[in-house]
């Protein structure tokens, strides 16, 4: 990277957007003389060889693949990086979300913005499961800057259900649920801002764990708001879930956000029962305007099975709950604007690996916007409304209320081993067609995170688990426990999955969705 001392007509230009007089051409002149050691120790920096990871394992670019290569739309790009010869992991198959960097392969994070671009390392989570034996397959498609919970906006291309054909698989991990759903790799890496990981695995019936923040290091991983990042394991079972989490937790000595870490063999504690375990059903995650009622049902059926293993099962209310989409909207719009356009996707702030190269496609992003989606468009600008006219008041304030609802998870986990509801109010959606209204559109992108945001807010360990089935379509349990307590989230996901062949799980009758108010 280059630096240059800005002109005295540059000067005057920054100068202006800084709301500063800088008519008396004697003192833009003085300034620019003052401003030449500072413009030195930017070249220099600017000459040093970046510190970045090695790249360990040897990968081709790769392929994109289609027709009966690709029956989802769920591939991005197709390639083969084999791992370690031996480990815990080995011979097992992973598709690693395409927001996360495998070095020499294209990334796209579901953007056109992004067409082209190809990473220099890998992120700490591929270099882990390499290390212990895994096998990645290629990059899974997701939406475009994964900011929507359906699968019909990534610029490659719409992902289909694997057990609903016309039907979501699920977002922003659309790709990864996905290829597991569809049996092509044992696990998918999934990111998680709103419910990106669990709401693809809730629509595709697979088990989709959002870690603890800081609990899986989000180093080498495209970021949306540092705060609400998460990444973790999306898998056909809960012991291969477990497994997988943990080979990629813990520090990495990169991610600042992992103070307090706290690991466990979350494989030790599967073949144990939950005898006298203290369930808790989150009233207010059922009954929403949006909620079917065969999802509810399922649910509570789910709870019962909790009740004939030996677990207390009560009802409890948390009020907060209803204020998390309010507090997730401030944060992340206004996250994601700053971190996307203010600072071409590399966020300031914190500690660890800097992937410098995403600046480059990034800074165009101004000259590109008309290629964004309605889902980007309204986020970004809705956040340059606020930031422009309130500055980061609502962010702010939003950060300060994210205590009290994690305080009222915490009281409500002080009594309770875990809480459950529904993962999703509803199943899986119809994708709408390229022509559907605009209403529709943005409908099937925001409508299912509703219950799923609060734990991006609060940070607590969030595990979805299929629970039933209704009209072919999966029904998730959501399982929430204390921070970092996965090893409890395990526990009974696995408890309830070996005595529930969730496939054969209906609803006891048939039931039609409530509407919209």
């Amino acid at each position: 990277m280059t630096f240059k001392q800005p002109t005295a007509a540059q000067l005057r230009e920054v100068g202006a957007e800084l709301g500063l007089d800088m008519s008396d051409d004697d003192y833009v002149e003085t300034l620019r003389a003052y401003l030449a050691p500072f413009c030195e120790a930017y070249a220099f920096v600017g000459q040093l060889a970046e510190d970045l990871p090695p790249v360990k394992y040897p990968r081709t670019p790769g392929y994109r693949p289609e027709g009966d290569d690709n029956p989802y739309g769920a591939w991005y790009v197709k390639t083969t990086v084999e791992g370690a010869p031996s480990g815990p992991l080995a011979g097992g198959t992973v598709a690693v979300k395409d927001t996360v960097c495998l070095a020499g392969v294209p990334m796209m994070n579901g953007a056109s913005v992004l067409e082209g671009y190809v990473p220099e390392v890998d992120a700490t989570i591929v270099t882990c499961l390499l290390d212990v034996g895994a096998t990645i397959l290629g990059k899974s498609v997701c939406e475009y800057f994964s900011v929507a919970g359906g699968s019909h906006t990534s610029a490659s291309g719409l992902v289909e259900n694997p057990r609903k054909a016309g039907h979501t698989p699920g977002g922003s991990s659309s790709g990864s649920a996905a290829l597991v759903g569809g049996g092509e790799v044992d696990m998918g890496i999934g990111g998680d801002q709103a419910g990106s990981i669990r709401i693809p695995a809730s629509s595709s019936g697979v088990v989709g764990m959002k870690p603890t923040h800081g609990l899986v290091p989000y180093t080498g991983v495209m970021s949306i708001e540092p705060t609400i990042d998460h990444a973790g394991p999306m898998t056909a079972d809960v012991a291969d879930n477990a497994r997988f989490l943990e080979v990629m937790a813990g520090p990495d000595g990169l991610d600042a956000r992992q103070g307090g870490c706290r690991v466990e063999r979350y494989t030790q504690v599967l073949d144990r029962d939950i005898k006298g375990l203290r369930v808790g059903v989150v009233h207010e995650g059922f009954g929403t305007p949006d909620s079917e009622p065969d999802v509810d049902q399922l649910v509570r059926k789910a709870a019962k099975s909790l009740a004939k293993l030996g677990a207390e099962v009560e009802e409890v209310s948390v009020p907060w709950h209803t204020f998390a989409v309010p507090l997730w909207v401030p944060l992340t719009l206004e996250g994601t604007y700053f971190t996307l356009v203010s600072t071409n996707g590399l966020g300031v702030g914190r500690q660890g690996l800097y992937v410098n190269s995403l600046a480059n496609p990034l800074s165009a992003l101004r000259e590109r916007a008309n290629e964004l989606p309605d889902t980007a468009r309204i986020i970004l600008m809705l956040a340059r409304y606020s930031l422009k006219n309130h500055g980061m008041r609502f962010y702010g304030k939003a950060q300060n209320l994210r205590r009290r609802l994690r305080a009222a998870y915490d009281a409500a986990l002080e009594n309770h081993d875990v809480l459950v509801m529904p993962t999703t109010t509803m199943k899986a959606t119809p994708i709408p067609p390229p022509d559907a209204p605009f209403e529709e559109r943005m409908q099937r992108s925001w409508e299912n995170i509703g219950n799923t945001c609060a734990f991006n807010v609060t940070g607590h360990p969030s595990l979805s688990i299929p629970c039933g089935v209704s009209d072919d379509r999966p029904v998730g349990l959501m399982i929430t426990g204390r921070h970092w307590q996965e090893a409890m989230l395990y526990r009974v996901a696995h408890a309830f999955e070996r005595s529930v062949d969730w496939r054969a799980a209906g609803p006891t009758k048939k039931t039609k969705r409530r509407k919209r108010t």
